[in-house]
């Protein structure tokens, strides 16, 4: 797909060069490619200069438009949004107000969104379940239940009937047993049909109650018939795996998969991230053949790349970063951002020293790949923990294999390495080409000469205190 720029650019130059003027078809496919391409500022100005063309603006633009805010986080223009409606005339339906009131919600703004339920009820325009949804689900997602169910209430009040969203909601947010009968029993006696949401906000209900037989049964009593099974067999395997029912949510999976099941890549997901005891990288590897989705594919595998650290698988972690290379080889920071999560981990626990250290000789070596101050700043990290003086000295070197110049956190990791170590001799050496200027750096050296002073002093008593032992071992033998 063009830039954006190259396209508002041919279209003017074209435009220009034929000397006519834009056609409101026109601006309408300029403008559905901007939303396409996410550029909801550039869609907003193209609106701006179409009106001002003397074209009138559609309630199709403004959805476009409406959707493209939605997806691409730009929550905070629907205010641009409907005030730019407002000067152009244009009286929204029923389905703008409920995307204005969501994205208002998205942005934790409920004023906003409770102001254009009032607009559009002055509007003489019948406020709806899913105007109100929008409002229910985004109390849900503050963690506010309460005000969550006052919008039931409001609901009722203006004579709003719960649709199966609204009841979704409900019983997928619920804490007890009781209150899931209660929301199911009312949903029953309103009538509507059971559908795929209902099941899977009962199964999710169920699972996180503990009630894993009646989310199970749900599958059986309702699912069959039910379109979209596949997803609830999916939300099914999730639940279980993400409420610690890991080994039922396996033999569910494999009984879904004989039975000819596609299931969702969320629940492929799901199993990897929640089976994480030692000895299951098999499995892991397994589960992620599976994902033949290209996002899916990158989430699993780095999920299964930090495992493979995690528990010092070190072949299997160098294939997988292998095969993210040849995946996302085109974009250097996002192998960037794997390389500082997996020695992100590695700091976090000091006993895989070793493998981060290999791993650095992978990138370099295998992957002809530069590591960054981050890597080598987690690593030096790692050997002031383990008190490891020369793997911090070759680490020290990498710096200026990798053209990263030292800087004030570099030295003081080292200085602390080598104090921790008990090198004291090449610890002033160092600190003789720290810039000491900040108080801040003062302050760390100091506290630094106290700490890892008094480990190196503990470290070399217990090195003497073992080297004494020994030499009376010997002794008491010889004699």
């Amino acid at each position: 797909m063009l830039l954006v720029e190259d396209v508002i650019s041919k279209f003017r130059s074209l435009h220009e060069k034929l000397k006519v003027k834009p056609s409101s078809t026109s601006y309408g496919s300029l403008i559905n490619y901007c939303c396409a391409s996410l550029e909801v500022k550039t869609a907003l100005d193209i609106v701006e200069e179409m009106c001002e063309a003397g074209f009138s603006l559609s309630i199709e633009v403004v959805n476009a438009i409406l959707r493209a805010s939605d997806e691409s986080h730009d929550f905070n223009l629907v205010h641009q949004i409907y005030s730019m409606m407002h000067r152009h005339n244009l009286i929204p339906n029923t389905d703008i107000f409920r995307s204005m009131i969501n994205l208002s919600v998205r942005m934790r703004d409920f004023d906003s969104a409770y102001n254009m339920l009032e607009d559009a009820q002055r509007m003489n325009l019948a406020p709806t379940s899913s105007m109100y949804n929008a409002i229910m689900v985004g109390y849900y997602r503050e963690k506010d239940p309460h005000r969550a169910l006052m919008v039931l209430k409001q609901m009722e009040k203006a004579n709003v009937r719960p649709d199966c969203q609204t009841y979704s909601y409900l019983i997928c947010n619920c804490n007890t047993e009781e209150d899931i009968n209660k929301y199911y029993k009312e949903f029953k006696r309103s009538g509507l049909p059971v559908t795929k949401h209902i099941c899977m906000a009962l199964i999710s209900a169920y699972a996180a109650c503990g009630q894993f037989e009646k989310a199970k049964k749900v599958l059986e009593e309702e699912g069959v018939l039910v379109k979209g099974s596949n997803e609830i067999k999916s939300v099914l395997v999730s639940a279980l795996a993400s409420n610690g029912q890991i080994c039922d949510a396996l033999e569910m999976y494999e009984e879904f998969k004989q039975d000819g099941c596609n299931l969702e890549p969320k629940a492929v997901i799901s199993l990897i991230e929640h089976l994480q005891s030692d000895g299951q990288l098999s499995r892991l590897l397994k589960l992620l053949e599976e994902l033949t989705d290209r996002d899916f594919w990158l989430d699993g595998c780095y999920r299964v790349l930090l495992y493979s650290v995690r528990f010092n698988h070190l072949s299997a972690a160098v294939d997988l970063l292998k095969q993210l290379k040849d995946r996302i080889s085109n974009d250097e920071m996002a192998m960037e951002a794997v390389f500082d999560e997996v020695f992100f981990s590695i700091a976090e626990e000091t006993t895989l020293l070793q493998m981060g250290f290999d791993l650095l000789q992978v990138i370099k070596n295998d992957l002809g790949l530069a590591p960054s101050r981050k890597v080598l700043d987690v690593l030096l990290s790692a050997c002031v923990s383990t008190k490891d003086m020369d793997k911090s000295i070759l680490i020290w070197k990498e710096y200026q294999a990798a053209d990263l110049p030292y800087n004030i956190l570099s030295f003081l990791r080292m200085y602390q390495a080598l104090l921790a170590s008990g090198d004291l001799k090449s610890a002033r050496i160092v600190l003789s080409k720290m810039p000491k200027d900040d108080p801040h750096v003062r302050l760390i050296i100091q506290e630094s000469q106290m700490v890892y002073a008094k480990m190196a002093s503990e470290k070399k008593t217990e090195k003497n205190r073992i080297t004494k032992g020994r030499k009376h071992k010997k002794s008491k033998a010889k004699k």
